[in-house]
């Protein structure tokens, strides 16, 4: 209210925050009656409430009564406002749906067709990428088959070509490099569905992989180039050097074959790569050669007539080991196609380097004779603690057998076909502590 109009009404007290009806109305009560009597007298504070409310009333009405035009002028002025307000935003509304329908139509329609298109279009792509992959797969396998009847040998009316092992091993690793392709944008994704793709690779890849791999380790196997015995057991120069060609190109190529079938590990520089299947070949070749020495040794010490022979056989098998060495010295490891020639570090010079590493020895013909020693010279203990006929023939020719086994060392210690140097002192090449070593693990346990 304004000062102009007073009033008994207390509105500070019913507009203060803290305001309660119910200590009001208690207040009310005592303040209109003797707390003492009974019963109270309501009808005074009540009527004063209802005629408190009948003058707020009545402030209102007057209030309401002056004030009417400008109310109805403001509320007609609000009203036009509204309206026009209104019509702007329906305006404005209906060209906002307009444009959306426009939208729709000219692009998210389009859109949408568009996506199927892409879609449709992305699907070709990975079918037509599949197609590729499985038909490279067929011309491979085809190709693989090809080259594998291409060897011939045994039991193939055609003659072998040794030369087919190696085509075979590049045509095996072109399949091994799309089958590890096998991540998503890879050569070889979804390969692994396609059941042709299964068969081929259960039916040809891995057989053949196997069957050359078996032919590879059979060429190492037999590698002989010396021509110390002939059939007759005679010294001899049997082999032709036709036919010594003929056995390094074999070998050769069953060496490369090995190195590029050997298992490689994912994401591996050449420098790190080992070639298991070449070393693994080349090691049981030298351990054959190293066994059959052994036993054939052993047998003519506790047998002297028949030592000489045997020194012969021993002789021959180092010389091939000789062979081997000057041949595997001589091959250069290949382009590997799953491994990242870039990123070559302490890459091998030759196939020779890696054997002689996993070997720890600076020369085949050393290990073979320090090997052939170490474990020869508890079978010479066995024979001298046995005693009898044996020992004694053995002891009575230790200057025939020391000079025998020098010379064995000697023979055996050159390339086949090379002249022999005769005598007890001279030692071609540097082989006086191989012989030395042989000496001591034979005589040395003789007593």
């Amino acid at each position: 209210m304004s000062e102009a109009d007073p009033s008994y009404i207390d509105y500070e007290a019913f507009l203060d925050p803290d305001f309660s009806a119910t200590a009001f109305a208690n207040t009310l009560v005592l303040s209109t009656n003797n707390p003492s009597d009974t019963p109270l007298d309501l009808s005074t504070p009540l009527s004063r409430v209802l005629f408190d409310v009948q003058e707020i009333d009545t402030h209102i009405d007057t209030l309401t009564t002056k004030s009417a035009l400008p109310l109805l002028e403001y509320t007609q002025d609000h009203a036009e406002s509204s309206s026009r307000i209104l019509q702007e935003v329906e305006g404005q509304v209906a060209s906002l749906t307009e444009s959306y329908k426009t939208l729709e139509k000219e692009v998210i329609e389009r859109y949408e067709i568009a996506e199927q298109v892409r879609l449709t279009a992305e699907r070709l792509v990975q079918t037509v990428r599949l197609g590729r992959a499985v038909a490279r797969c067929l011309m491979l396998g085809r190709q693989l088959e090809v080259r594998m009847s291409e060897l011939g040998g045994v039991g193939s009316a055609k003659k072998e070509d040794h030369r087919a092992m190696v085509r075979s091993a590049d045509t095996l690793l072109s399949l091994r490099q799309i089958f590890a392709a096998s991540r998503p944008g890879g050569e070889g994704e979804g390969l692994d569905r396609v059941h042709v793709v299964n068969a081929l690779k259960n039916e040809l890849v891995n057989p053949g992989e196997r069957s050359i791999s078996s032919r590879a380790q059979q060429v190492v196997r037999e590698f002989s180039m010396s021509s110390l015995l002939t059939s007759s057991g005679q010294s001899a120069s049997a082999s032709t050097f036709a036919q010594s060609e003929d056995t390094k190109s074999r070998t050769t190529s069953a060496l490369l074959t090995l190195y590029l079938l050997s298992p490689t590990p994912s994401n591996a520089a050449l420098g790190s790569f080992r070639p298991a299947l070449l070393l693994t070949a080349l090691e049981d070749y030298l351990q054959t050669a190293l066994k059959s020495s052994l036993a054939s040794l052993a047998r003519s010490l506790a047998t002297l007539p028949t030592l000489d022979r045997t020194l012969l056989e021993v002789s021959a098998r180092c010389q091939n080991i000789v062979a081997l060495e000057t041949l595997l010295e001589g091959i250069r490891p290949p382009s590997h196609p799953l491994l990242d020639d870039g990123q070559v570090v302490n890459a091998a010079p030759n196939f020779l380097q890696p054997l002689l590493t996993a070997l720890d020895t600076s020369s085949l013909p050393s290990y073979f004779w320090r090997s052939l020693a170490s474990n020869l010279s508890p079978r010479v203990q066995e024979i001298m603690h046995r005693g009898g006929v044996s020992a004694r023939t053995l002891r009575s020719n230790k200057d025939r057998v020391r000079d025998a086994i020098r010379e064995c060392v000697n023979r055996g210690s050159q390339l086949p076909g090379a002249p022999l140097n005769k005598g007890k002192a001279v030692m071609a090449g540097n082989w006086e502590r191989e012989a030395a070593v042989m000496v001591g693990a034979i005589i040395g346990q003789v007593r």
